[in-house]
This record gives structure tokens, C-alpha cells and sequence, in this order.
């Protein structure tokens, strides 16, 4: 297992970046034709999920996902 240390600043950073790659994402698989790429799409997009619900928040507690 990869452990990665962040300052809350870096957490913030990289809580903002996941979220908007998140929002980006889910237009592409709203716009997609492709099953197979949708399909591949989405995995990715539960992957962020996890990913951010994962990462504190800055005040140091679990925030509800933008968007959801």
C-alpha cells in the first residue's frame, strides 16, 4: 500500500483538481456513444468517488460530494 502525506492546503488542492476531473468526467460519459467507453468511464468515475471520499476535508471532516 502507497501512503502519501499532505499539508491541508495540499489535501484542498488536491480535493478541488479531483472534483473538477470528476465533473469533466461525468459530461463525457453523459456525451459518450461508445458502451464500451462508457462503461470504462464510469469505472473511473467511481474511482474518483473513492478517492475523494477518502481525502479530509479542510476543516478535517468528510464533506458530501459537489454535485451529488
Amino acid at each position: 500500500m502507497v501512503r502519501l502525506e499532505l499539508t491541508p492546503e495540499e489535501a484542498g488542492v488536491l480535493r478541488e483538481i479531483l472534483s473538477i476531473f470528476l465533473s469533466d468526467l461525468r459530461m463525457e460519459v453523459a456525451d459518450t456513444d461508445s458502451w464500451e467507453f462508457r462503461q470504462t468511464l464510469k469505472e473511473q468515475e467511481e474511482f474518483l468517488k473513492s478517492l475523494l471520499e477518502r481525502l479530509p476535508s479542510p476543516a478535517g471532516r468528510r464533506e458530501a460530494e459537489p454535485g451529488a
